[in-house]
């Protein structure tokens, strides 16, 4: 695959090129590397389409996922108990998951369990590879989360461009969409280090 287009928001890119430059390497050789036409499985069911072999997310992120691995990029989780109480969890929100559980129902409250779940990480960079619906939620919420928790120093959001999803499922994020969102935002919106990369065969 190729990488069509990226976007540095915040400098993200920018740090990746003076403080992890193998890590940054690392990732597009792995994104060059895999060939997409191998993950092209799915048969299409849609109207219009019907038969046509579509590219299969699920293909292309067990294609990621085995190239990243082998290279000491795994899945982090991130847990943490939640109250809905804004004082109690402004209390506890950067204490231990134990230590959370304990204060919440200290004051009667239930500990509700949730977690954060970042695809790929290492050395404080993670990757989330989006091949389905949520790049938003990725970009906005997710790695905000990792890096408020002050367990990541950047995100990297990785989609398809328009172009390849024109080979795909309907519904699919892709990258002129997505950096559009951030564009809109403003400059300091979300307020963490990124880089969205567009990607396509």
């Amino acid at each position: 695959m190729k990488i069509a287009y990226w976007h540095s928001h915040l400098n993200g890119l920018e740090f990746l090129q003076v403080h992890h430059l193998d890590l940054w390497q690392e990732i597009q050789s792995v994104i060059l590397n895999t060939n997409a036409y191998v993950c092209q499985t799915k048969i299409s069911q849609e109207r219009g389409r019907q038969g046509n072999r579509l590219f299969s997310p699920a293909e292309i992120n067990k294609a990621f996922e085995v190239s990243l691995n082998a290279l000491g990029w795994l899945e982090n989780r991130q847990s943490y108990y939640l109250t809905p109480h804004q004082s109690l969890a402004f209390e506890t929100m950067y204490l231990n998951p134990e230590m959370q559980k304990q204060a919440i129902e200290a004051q009667g409250e239930i500990a509700y369990f949730s977690y954060n779940q970042t695809d790929f990480l290492k050395e404080r960079i993670a990757i989330e590879l989006q091949f389905g619906k949520y790049a938003f939620y990725d970009l906005f919420v997710k790695h905000m989360a990792f890096f408020v928790a002050n367990a990541i120093d950047v995100g990297i959001e990785i989609v398809p461009t328009k172009a390849m999803c024109a080979q795909m499922s309907s519904g699919i994020a892709y990258y002129e969409s997505e950096v559009y969102n951030l564009y809109r935002q403003g400059r300091n919106t979300p307020a963490v280090p990124l880089v969205l990369m567009g990607i396509e065969p």
